[in-house]
Formats: structure tokens, C-alpha cells, sequence
């Protein structure tokens, strides 16, 4: 008895039809379409609590603007440099050492403050005039300040 080559023939592949085209679409559009109307199901919510508001949008009037950092170190450094501007760089400089003294956790944050100080100063009354409202108030902090800004518009 002869036997002829002992091979299996490997099962055909089920034909890929329109299922399961169908089936990767929806696998691949699916997760998509829930995270869109999550997201819109979120911004559509009432969130203010005013019953006056009826919807929250996710757009903004002005984003041009850059949202305003709320950090009292940014307070302060915004309040003294208009207090530069409205009197004289060194009512600044005695009230930034006033707000360091009462409040211990700005002095990590007192000598940008001060540098930020000079640079302005530079601006509104000269790199001379600036330098003489010098004080050695966080470890010199406004001179460097002064120094830099008139060093960078030479």
C-alpha cells in the first residue's frame, strides 16, 4: 500500500466581508463619538449654579488675553510695579521689605520681585536715576535688576 504525502491542508480563511469592515469602523469611530459628546455633555452642564446661566460654553469672550495668575507673589510684584510708576521706585522697595517682613513665605520670592522692580525702574526714570533708589533691600536684588536692564539696552 502506497500512501501519498500526509499533509493537512490548512482550514480557508472565512471570507473578510462587509461585518467586518463594518465592525472596525465602529471599533476605530466609536471611542471617538463617546469622548465628543462626553466633552459636549460637560460643557452644556450648568456648572454656576445660577439658574440665569443656562448653559456654559467652552468658548471664551477674549482668549487673546493670557489668564491672570492669582500667586501672592504676582500680586504683589503687579502692586508695587504700578506703585513704581505712580510715586518713586523707592516707596516700592520700602513696601516690599514691609510685606516680606509681615509675611515670611514672600521672601523666597523677594529678590525676582526686586530685580523686576530695577528693570522697570531703568525704564520709567533711567539706568542713573534708577540706580540711586538703590537700597539693599533683598540681599541687592533692584541694583542687579538696574544693572541688567541698562546692560541689555546698551
Amino acid at each position: 500500500m502506497t500512501h501519498s504525502a500526509n499533509y493537512t491542508q490548512k482550514p480557508r480563511r472565512a471570507h473578510r466581508g462587509p461585518a467586518r469592515r463594518i465592525g472596525r469602523t465602529l471599533a476605530l469611530v466609536l471611542p471617538v463619538m463617546l469622548v465628543l459628546s462626553g466633552t459636549l455633555a460637560v460643557t452644556s452642564v450648568n456648572w454656576s449654579g445660577n439658574s440665569s446661566d443656562s448653559m456654559l460654553t467652552a468658548s471664551a469672550d477674549n482668549l487673546s488675553k493670557p489668564a491672570k495668575s492669582r500667586a501672592p507673589q504676582d500680586i504683589l510684584r503687579d502692586r508695587l510695579l504700578l506703585e513704581l510708576q505712580e510715586k518713586n521706585p523707592g516707596v516700592a522697595l520700602t513696601h516690599l521689605q514691609q510685606e516680606v517682613n509681615r509675611h515670611p513665605s514672600l521672601a523666597r520670592h523677594c529678590a525676582a520681585i526686586a530685580r523686576a522692580l530695577g528693570r522697570a525702574a531703568v525704564r520709567v526714570y533711567g539706568p542713573t536715576r534708577a540706580q540711586s533708589y538703590a537700597r539693599p533691600v533683598c540681599d541687592t536684588s533692584f541694583a542687579t535688576g538696574v544693572a541688567a536692564a541698562h546692560l541689555h539696552n546698551r
